[in-house]
């Protein structure tokens, strides 16, 4: 028997799951990362109808408001970005101000949850999914703040972690795990499309219903194989520049730290040399990646995203 193909999520995040008739996918999802039934009552303001590519938030996919009120923002983010986390402090900055009238009081505050979804390495945990709070400690006595009973009614969403943005980053390449758990099956559908036929998890019981491939219509299809064809494209640019700018580095910097060991120290001069010799080697990178990219007809912008190069260096390089 064929094994049933499945959109892959970060197509269905852009194009399908904005659909109210798709909703308990997503609902589904965000009930087992919260671990609270999530309901969504309506999608708000996010990439689809931005009026500036200038602005630093229209990279958002999607921004809802589930049944308490709280706004969850969810973003799948496909390649490497130098200040992504800047941008995510910012995305849920606005997301904030956007839903405060000016003159209204404070306590009409949104509790916000910011869902990224990262396809690509960041950073050097072990884990797959982390999960960012606010809380209160103790320089000396490291214990939480708290409130008495009395001042419950007074302040009502304590501790700080209610009224503070929670944030979850989920590093898909990271997860090598045998999906047992709710959220170790959706993460076997976010990074390679399975989904176990007889699933019982929350959204992923409709997506079996609701992503088949097959379900496409003609165009649908077109459009789906370009977006695959336009992400191998991009890894297989950034991963060939990566393996070639680090073995140039490195042998550059293994030459160097030869030749200053001979006069300074071996081991303090290789050192050196290897360090210049990565540095030299991450540029070259960025430089030939660009290159790549303005060859397979990738816009400045989203070069000067993937690579960090600005785009005024971006257009001294030729095709």
């Amino acid at each position: 028997m064929v094994a049933e193909k499945y959109i892959h999520f970060d197509w269905a995040v852009k194009r399908m799951l904005r659909d109210k008739a798709n909703f308990g996918v997503l609902e589904g999802l965000l009930t087992v990362l919260l671990e609270e039934k999530i309901t969504i009552t309506e999608i708000l303001e996010s990439e689809s109808n931005q009026d500036s590519y200038d602005d630093k938030f229209n990279r958002v996919d999607i921004k809802a408001k589930n049944s308490k009120d709280e706004i969850i923002i969810v973003e799948v983010q496909l390649s490497r970005e130098v200040y992504f986390l800047e941008r995510i402090l910012y995305g849920v900055s606005k997301a904030i101000c956007e839903h405060v009238s000016l003159g209204s009081d404070y306590d009409k505050v949104k509790k916000v949850y910011s869902v990224n979804i990262l396809y690509f390495d960041m950073g050097t945990g072990k884990d797959y999914l982390y999960h960012g709070k606010t809380e209160f400690k103790g320089v000396f006595t490291d214990d939480i703040l708290q409130i008495s009973k009395k001042q419950q009614n007074t302040f009502r969403k304590w501790p700080a972690g209610n009224v503070f943005p929670e944030y979850f980053l989920i590093r898909v390449n990271q997860f090598n795990e045998l999906a047992k758990t709710p959220i170790e099956e959706w993460m076997e559908y976010i990074k390679d499309g399975i989904i176990k036929d007889d699933t019982t998890v929350p959204g992923l019981q409709e997506a079996r219903e609701k992503l088949k491939f097959i379900s496409m219509n003609a165009e649908e299809r077109r459009a789906y194989e370009r977006h695959l064809d336009n992400i191998r494209i991009q890894n297989d640019v950034i991963n060939t520049a990566k393996n070639d700018g680090f073995a140039e580095g490195l042998e550059e910097g293994r030459a160097e730290g030869r030749e200053e060991g001979r006069a300074e120290g071996r081991e303090e001069g290789r050192e050196e040399g290897r360090e210049e010799g990565r540095e030299e080697g991450r540029m070259n990178e960025k430089y030939e990646n660009a290159r790549k990219m303005k060859s397979k007809g990738f816009s400045l912008e989203d070069i000067s995203e993937i690579t960090g190069l600005s785009i005024d260096e971006i257009k001294t390089i030729s095709d």
